[in-house]
């Protein structure tokens, strides 16, 4: 028989990077970077399971070591340049739930390089999921700031002779950017999805059935440069979540 369990939390972290060289094991604020996706979510409390999937040994190690209950082997060709997030976060929910003998009802992937989040984030996406999940259960929920600049009013497109355009033209005239229909970053940091939605995803986060919970800027970077390293681990080491 297999065992209904209600929530996983996976982290998936690959040991290459192109933008920062092995960011996944940089130590920010004592922990490696992951580790923090780890604390908050056991902070939360919604988890039964928490499990990190990568291609590298020494970061399974490392995630042994920092609290993961579950630590998930990808396969290489989940874990390339060109590879995307959903395929890996489906092949560690599905691994999971191959080894408990069980199926969960709400899948959650925390991003391991948007560590800024706090557990109440996690909570309120989770929540605001659930909720929408009891009327449909093909929905998720990804997590996003609003943007400071918007393509219908100062985001603009180069041309093939080297001018530019307006990236999305408005219906009328925007000559503030307040005026501008409301646009938001994906900051990266909290997915959550059905069991079902997750499982018959295909190709990217985003369908139509896709909703957002909104998240505020100051909690949102995510970490794609050094620059962004730098920010997060001053702000990481000066107000610890």
């Amino acid at each position: 028989m297999t065992n209904k369990i209600k929530r996983i939390c996976s982290v998936c972290i690959r040991g290459g990077s192109q933008g920062v060289p092995r960011k996944n094991s940089t130590f920010i604020a004592g922990k490696p970077l992951f580790a923090h996706s780890i604390d908050q979510a056991k902070k939360s409390g919604l988890f039964e399971v928490i499990a990190v999937s990568s291609d590298d040994p020494e970061l399974l190690s490392l995630a042994r070591e920092w609290g993961a209950d579950l630590v998930i082997k990808r396969p290489d060709e989940l874990a390339t340049n060109t590879s995307g997030k959903l395929t890996a976060i489906q092949h560690c929910v599905q691994a999971v739930e191959k080894e408990l003998n069980c199926q969960f009802k709400t899948c959650v992937d925390l991003d391991a390089t948007s560590p800024l989040r706090l557990p109440k984030d996690i909570i309120g996406a989770v929540w605001f999921h659930e909720n929408l999940a009891s009327h449909n259960d093909n929905v998720n929920v990804i997590t996003g700031c609003p943007a400071r600049r918007s393509p219908y009013f100062n985001q603009v497109e180069l041309l093939p002779n080297s001018k530019v355009k307006l990236s999305k033209p408005p219906k009328k005239n925007v000559l503030r950017r307040q005026d501008a229909p409301k646009v938001f970053d994906m900051n990266a940091s909290i997915y959550v999805w059905t069991r079902k939605s997750l499982l018959n995803a295909q190709g990217g986060v985003l369908n139509d059935q896709t909703y957002i919970y909104e998240m505020p800027e100051e909690r949102s970077i995510d970490i794609d440069t050094p620059f962004d390293l730098k920010i997060v681990q001053h702000l990481l080491e000066t107000n610890p979540t």
